[in-house]
């Protein structure tokens, strides 16, 4: 079985990032399990807070990364970038000093996004690719998923219910999934 760790980089009750990963689970190849996560409870990052010992909170989800076999992360994006409370909780992840090469090198990872906007998320999934690669992530560098109007493809229930846009994210998932194999190799 492989483990995947969907990082939600929305906090929003009604996340359409959330709502993407949830969507991601069900769609999820045979052998792939997913277990979305969000950044709640993550507080904003304070040296002084870090020199009294990490967050609950933030020991959780770096525990968390480094048991999964890979990490797949839903972004937004907020003014041609990343949103705050994602760099946030990366940060986080990243304390003490090396732990971000500790957690997420060689860790394949993927990237996709939604937006209600018509532009995509494809500038946020970008700059996230800057810091991803200072961890030393193993990027999968499959073709581009990013969900736009995405809030006319979810139903009342939240699921997903464009039948193309299943299809688009159920062989993304399946290229993310065969990538994460080949990286596991001996």
């Amino acid at each position: 079985m492989t483990r995947i760790l969907a990082l939600s980089g929305s906090l929003r009750r009604d996340s359409l990032n959330t709502r993407l990963l949830r969507a991601a689970r069900e769609l999820a190849p045979a052998g792939v399990e997913l277990d979305v996560r969000t950044l709640h409870g993550i507080p904003v990052y304070d040296g002084d807070v870090e020199a009294q010992g990490l967050p609950e909170a933030v020991k959780e989800l770096g525990a968390a990364i480094t048991a999964a076999d890979a990490l797949l992360i839903s972004t937004p994006e907020y003014n041609h970038s990343i949103p705050g409370v994602l760099k946030n909780g990366l940060d986080w992840i990243s304390r003490p000093s090396g732990s971000g090469a500790r957690i997420f090198g060689g860790k394949p990872t993927a990237v996709i996004g939604a937006t209600p906007g018509g532009a995509g998320t494809l500038r946020a999934q970008d700059a996230l690719l800057h810091v991803l690669r200072a961890f030393g992530s193993a990027v999968w560098f499959g073709p581009w998923f990013t969900l736009s109007h995405a809030d006319r493809l979810f139903d009342a229930d939240g699921r997903l219910s464009d039948a193309a846009t299943r299809e688009q994210l159920g062989k993304h998932l399946a290229g993310f999934a065969a990538f994460v194999k080949h990286q596991q190799r001996p």
